[in-house]
């Protein structure tokens, strides 16, 4: 194993543990969250703003860098169009997340935990992707498999 692969292990492993301490593996949490009129719980705010305290000085140290620490490609997405699958996109993304009260990582999260909610969800967002990648190839590379 290389120290890439460790790395990245090491990264999935302490944001998986900070979704499970933070409490945004609980859709029950999330749903609180999102919850602005009723009983609104606002402390998710909190950890976003950590978060993003936590990330934003890498994210400056990464900035103008072609390569990462072990020597891996950094990719920096480049595209600053907002379009119509753009704001599809967010907009399901967003429903997604207030009806199941979980998006993509806490729901590998709790996933692995074993939570039925979200085995379903996980599902459900594996099919989508499938078929956005099935549907968004050109049609003559679809013809050909």
């Amino acid at each position: 194993m290389n120290k890439s692969m460790i790395s990245a292990f090491a990264a999935g492993l302490i944001f998986g543990l900070g979704l499970l301490v933070s409490g945004m593996a609980n859709p029950e949490k999330v749903l609180g969250f999102l919850d602005l009129f009723g009983n609104w719980d606002p402390s998710l705010a909190l950890v976003m703003a950590g978060a993003i305290g936590v990330g934003l000085p890498f994210f400056h140290l990464a900035k103008g860098r072609e390569k990462a620490v072990f020597g891996s490609q950094i990719q920096v997405p480049v595209c600053r169009t907002i379009d119509r699958p753009l704001v599809l996109g967010s907009l399901l993304f967003g429903i997604g997340w207030g009806l199941a009260g979980f998006c993509p990582g806490p729901a590998v999260v709790a996933t692995g935990a074993g939570e039925i909610k979200a085995v379903v969800f996980t599902a459900a967002m594996l099919a989508g992707m499938g078929l956005f990648t099935a549907f968004s190839r050109p049609a003559a590379t679809r013809a050909a498999t």
